[in-house]
């Protein structure tokens, strides 16, 4: 039995290029779905899997982020003098008394495997999490890091998260060999960096979340850089697996990646017909901006 994780890993250096202007004053980990940044979403899911550090790694100019988790001396006042206690309860309560943040600065885009390789100070000789933020994950029932953080402690070894795509799209993600997968999971022989689609050895691809032996950051510091300089973090697990148990997990839920435009439009919907107190109109706007356009529902 592995032990619970406790401590989550969220790479927040990248640029955001994609999303050019918004993100040239703004994290893209800070754009809004609904009502809360992207980022809180993925802090929210690793509390629910049990974790109580947070760890950021980040670039010597994104200040944001951490100003995010960090207290609002003017902000709580103003609010708590006027009697707003409702927003003064949101505010306050980005993270809850047990959890800490901690900020790692990450010199060099050197690499999703780089930049997991900065937190192995803070990590120290216990399995943890990976989380990218991009990749948001919807569902009612627990969250993805905690089905695989279930799965870990009672199965051991580490675990990544994979979702089917077409295999015209391998090229875009880091591929698993899992002959033994039985829909839910099964154990990785082998993984690929981005293969061609006639080269993939199957369409299982890994997404945004990892539970991770830290046997790990040894292999990461043995690893070569690849295209463009980079470490990849890929390349680590391909070699951990040869050591230890390695399973891929199909979570239970939706994931919309935020990476892109059209991924953020998605989350956006989804989470607002979702919302307590939004849904309804929500879907009245959708309904009315559908029929505006002329677009027939089904």
């Amino acid at each position: 039995m592995t032990p619970r994780i406790r401590k989550a890993v969220f790479p927040v250096a990248g640029l955001g290029t994609r999303f050019l202007p918004a993100t040239k004053t703004v994290p893209k980990e800070m754009l809004p779905i609904v009502d809360r940044p992207l980022i809180q979403y993925a802090v929210d899911e690793a509390i629910e899997a049990g974790c109580d550090t947070l760890i950021f790694v980040t670039n010597r100019y994104k200040h944001a982020v951490a100003d995010y988790f960090d207290k609002a001396y003017e902000l709580e006042q103003k609010l708590e003098q006027a009697g707003k206690e409702a927003q003064l309860a949101l505010v306050r309560n980005v993270l809850p008394s047990h959890v800490r943040a901690v900020f790692v600065t990450q010199a060099e885009a050197l690499g999703l495997g780089h930049a997991v390789l900065c937190a192995k100070a803070v990590v120290g000789d216990e399995p943890f999490a990976v989380m990218l933020p991009d990749d948001l994950i919807w569902n009612r029932g627990d969250g993805a890091l905690k089905q695989m953080a279930d799965l870990a402690q009672h199965a051991g070894g580490s675990v990544v998260a994979v979702e089917d795509v077409p295999r015209a799209m391998t090229s875009s993600y880091g591929i698993v060999d899992a002959p033994d997968f039985d829909g839910r999971s099964g154990l990785v022989h082998s993984m690929v960096e981005k293969p061609a689609p006639s080269e993939a050895p199957s369409t299982l691809a890994v997404v945004g979340r990892y539970v991770l032996d830290s046997r790990i950051f040894g292999l990461l510091e043995e690893t070569k850089p690849g295209k463009g300089g980079e470490i990849q973090l890929t390349d680590a697990i391909a070699r951990l697996l040869q050591e230890q148990p390695v399973r891929a997990y199909r979570f239970q839920g939706t994931r919309f990646d935020c990476g892109n435009h059209l991924g953020l439009i998605e989350a956006t919907i989804r989470f607002a017909l979702d919302h307590e107190v939004l849904s309804s109109g929500a879907a009245q706007a959708m309904r009315t901006a559908l029929d505006e356009l002329g677009v027939v529902e089904h």
